[in-house]
């Protein structure tokens, strides 16, 4: 999904989707709100692309997520999708094989505990006693297709140090394994996400909504201002002043928190000290 010259996002050179389980607690009414979320993954940032409040606790099912991958495809086609990103909560039976029956790649992380079936071996096991005797920092991707909950999948894993403890980041795929690791590096970028609409840019979470249908009204309205104000963060990034990369590699400020907080302090004051065309970035034309 890139910047083009005409400050538009072209859904149509997506590379990556990513399935999006968020949520954040109203702390005046002490009320947890979850959402269930699609996202396109793009330049260190998920773009947030449709949603689906869920009046619930716990995960979202399988219906659920199906619903939203499918009005994904009416509205845009499913050749735009490179691949599907998603945590350990998404995953099932009836889930893989929906992807499977689609033909759309994924990569998904699963509990080390899951049980596999090996056709070749004619035998079952658990997924980390394939992956044994990798070294921390390690990858591979194993080698012949598996039978998870019935479907059939590859897997590929790393190992892991995290908190002093040795764990493994197991990843199960509709093909291409040997990817896995490249690409859910790019789910981090879900974090980043969460991170602008609530503590680090909207403060979505201190509303006092508790109306779903006003909720909805709200999360679209920070889903349009938070691409507003990346498109105006990378521009001044990209054309103006370079973001500042600090010792350990990351940046000292986001797209998003730059754009926003420039926003912020051009209608407090009224001054646009960087003489930009600040609503040409709304424009898709």
């Amino acid at each position: 999904m890139p910047l083009e010259t005409n400050n538009s996002l072209d859904y149509k050179s997506t590379e990556l989707l990513t399935i999006l389980k968020g949520g954040f607690k109203d702390k005046l009414n002490n009320q947890n709100i979850n959402i269930l979320m699609l996202g396109v993954c793009y330049k260190n940032i998920a773009f947030p692309l449709m949603f689906k409040m869920l009046d619930k606790k716990g995960n979202s099912n399988t219906n659920e997520r199906k619903e939203l991958i499918n009005d994904f495809i009416e509205w845009f086609g499913k050749d735009c999708i490179d691949c599907l990103l998603a945590e350990r909560e998404f995953v099932g039976e009836h889930w893989i094989e929906y992807l499977n029956d689609k033909r759309i790649r994924y990569y998904i992380r699963i509990r080390n505990n899951f049980k596999v079936y090996l056709p070749h071996k004619q035998e079952g096991k658990y997924v980390y006693h394939l992956f044994y005797n990798l070294k921390v920092g390690e990858f591979r991707a194993y080698e012949k297709i598996v039978y998870l909950h019935g479907q059939l999948c590859y897997l590929s894993a790393t190992k892991i140090r995290t908190d002093g403890k040795t764990d493994y980041c197991i990843i199960v795929s509709f093909n291409k394994p040997e990817n896995a690791s490249e690409k859910y590096k790019k789910r981090w970028q879900i974090e980043t996400l969460f991170r602008a609409m609530k503590s680090s840019g909207f403060n979505i979470e201190d509303t006092h909504l508790k109306c779903l249908k006003k909720l909805e009204q709200l999360i679209m309205l920070v889903m349009v201002a938070l691409v507003w104000c990346y498109k105006i963060g990378d521009y001044i990034d990209t054309y103006i002043k370079p973001i500042v990369v600090k010792k350990h590699g990351n940046r000292s400020i986001s797209a998003v928190k730059l754009g926003l907080d420039y926003l912020a302090r051009l209608f407090h004051s009224k001054v646009n000290q960087l003489d930009i065309s600040i609503f040409s970035f709304l424009s898709c034309t």
